[in-house]
């Protein structure tokens, strides 16, 4: 009696870790197939509430162990998403409490910003790998070595953590050796667009363009006295507006404030701000919501003109 109840036992295990097994893989599936419904939300508020839910019920598979190819599903739906959390969201409530002037609300969401876009980083590196782990934080000869290394199958993965990285560099910037990683930041972006333009820029034209968002973002960091480049960030959100048809209303936004404050340049600033809020968020379904917050912040900026260019 006692020698069969050890096969039957042994099979029960194995039919429960096939079949669990499986229900993490049809589960990944799903919720990469789900994850565009997000982007297309129109209510900025409900998108706002329900995605940290979203991402920490992501964050539980993951955690509960799943099979490397559905880990890796999760992976990149954390590392996507919890950039794009830190982008569209808490940043802006960071970036409300600064035109605020409240201090210690800045103080929270750079912590907050930081944490959310170490998440992004942490994830991406872990798609990309040991080497990458450990060489990310290397000389700049180092990096570069790594990124040479690095070809167009971790796009997705580069990308992501040259954004993480950006996040939790633009948080931090009181600490010298993070500052130092802006450089790093900068030769992932570049090596991103250097493939795109050596073997096409991705289908989702999204994607294609947020290697330029975020180079138009580090060339317009600084003033141009201060070594900051305005023409060089116009270009780049420019790119990302040819690139999308010129329906990724942030780019626009984002050109407007940064290099029309770069350049002190209020009719700049006006005018481009005007034409995104003249713009229907709706002209790209697919990216509903990133349109929403680029009125959003369209309509906050204008709102401060005046204060902006005394």
């Amino acid at each position: 009696m006692r020698s069969l109840v050890l096969p039957i036992s042994v099979v029960l295990l194995a039919s429960c870790s096939i079949g669990e097994s499986l229900a993490f893989k049809s589960t990944s599936k799903i919720l990469s197939r789900a994850q565009p419904s997000l982007q297309m939300e129109s209510d900025y508020e409900l998108a706002k509430n329900a995605i940290p839910g979203a991402l920490k019920t992501v964050e539980g598979f993951w955690v509960a162990g799943p099979p490397d190819d559905a880990a890796e599903r999760f992976e990149r739906i954390l590392a996507e998403g919890y950039c794009q959390y830190g982008t569209g969201f808490v940043e802006d409530d960071w970036e409300q409490a600064k035109f605020d002037h409240n201090i210690a609300a800045i103080e929270y969401h750079n912590a907050r910003s930081t944490n959310v876009f170490t998440r992004c980083l942490n994830f991406s590196l872990k798609l990309l790998g040991k080497r990458w782990q450990k060489q990310i934080f290397g000389t700049p000869e180092e990096v570069k070595k790594l990124l040479d290394d690095t070809g167009k199958k971790k796009r997705f993965e580069m990308m992501y953590a040259g954004a993480g990285l950006g996040g939790m560099v633009n948080h931090n910037l009181t600490r010298i050796e993070m500052i130092s990683y802006l450089g790093t930041v900068q030769a992932i972006m570049e090596r991103v667009v250097a493939l795109d333009a050596k073997y096409g820029a991705p289908k989702n034209k999204a994607h294609a363009a947020l290697p330029w968002i975020a180079l138009g973002m580090i060339h317009s960091a600084k003033g141009k006295a201060m070594g900051g480049d305005p023409e060089k960030a116009k270009q780049s959100f420019e790119m990302a507006l040819k690139l999308t048809d010129d329906k990724f209303l942030l780019a626009r936004t984002l050109m407007a404030y940064r290099v029309g404050l770069q350049m002190n340049d209020r009719k700049f600033f006006h005018d481009n701000l005007v034409k995104v809020l003249e713009t229907a968020p709706s002209i790209w379904p697919e990216q509903r919501l990133a349109n929403e917050i680029a009125h959003r912040r369209a309509r906050r900026y204008l709102s401060h003109e005046k204060d902006l260019f005394q």
